[in-house]
């Protein structure tokens, strides 16, 4: 394992991440108290409690979630998908680094970032709620799993994006939309039990699930599930990279 390629690749991307640190803060920062103000004071004045937790502190695991998600695709689409455009990929490609070198560097940085953006977004949240993780470990796995799975699709969309457009089209129009019809600001329990049943069908449903059982002891789905959804998402993603790699599929054409 080539570990000063791997450091040089992570170290590029954290760099260009501190650049630009306030703005990468103040964004999540900003959009939480928001989503406190229009969820929480608004939505929550209505709806006391959620499975006997507040309904401020019921929709902390959610937002985080969010975040997450979109941050970790972001950023490593965004990292591997400059070098294909001004074509320094080629230089990547023709070093002495293996596939897994890359992915490691480019993945580990966006994941870091992430990974920030959550934790900041923790702390805001003890700004409007009172909040008391049951879990702490398993909010950390959670957390980093859904970090690393999600940074690790976010590099298949950089190699699989032909323009700047094509980097937000799935985050917009499917994480997104999914993330919200996933439980992150109600309980599946809520729902009529046919509806109950289609939700089950969006693989977000147990990653949140899963980090709010952490948070609060509760979950709309069994933990050993959510922990399997987010390890077979992860499994996935790789499988996809080392064919992408392989066959050269978007990268040497």
């Amino acid at each position: 394992m080539n570990w000063t390629a791997i450091w040089s690749i992570y170290r590029f991307e954290m760099t260009r991440f501190f650049r630009t640190l306030f703005q990468s803060f103040l964004s999540p920062v900003l959009s939480t108290s928001l989503y406190f103000v229009v969820f929480g004071a608004a939505i929550g004045s209505r709806i006391d409690q959620v499975d006997g937790i507040a309904y401020g502190a019921f929709i902390v695991p959610g937002l985080i979630m969010l975040s997450v998600m979109t941050q970790s695709i972001s950023n490593a689409s965004f990292g591997i998908y400059f070098p294909k455009f001004i074509g320094t990929i080629y230089e990547l490609l023709s070093a002495p680094i293996n596939f897994l070198e890359i992915v490691l560097g480019y993945v580990g940085a966006a994941a870091t970032k992430a990974l920030f953006i959550g934790v900041v977004i923790l702390a805001t949240s003890t700004l409007f709620v009172d909040i008391s993780i049951a879990h702490p470990l398993a909010m950390v796995v959670f957390l980093v799993l859904t970090c690393l799975s999600f940074a690790l699709m976010g590099f298949i969309i950089g190699i699989w994006a032909k323009n700047f457009e094509q980097l937000q089209l799935v985050p917009l129009l499917i994480v997104t939309p999914l993330v919200f019809l996933g439980g992150s600001f109600y309980s599946i329990s809520m729902l009529p039990p046919i509806w109950q049943k289609i939700t089950m069908f969006n693989p977000v449903v147990y990653l949140i699930s899963g980090f709010r059982w952490s948070f609060f002891g509760t979950s709309d789905v069994p933990v050993g599930t959510s922990l399997m959804a987010i390890g077979l998402f992860t499994a996935l993603c790789l499988g996809v990279i080392w064919w992408i790699f392989k066959t050269g599929w978007r990268i040497r054409s």
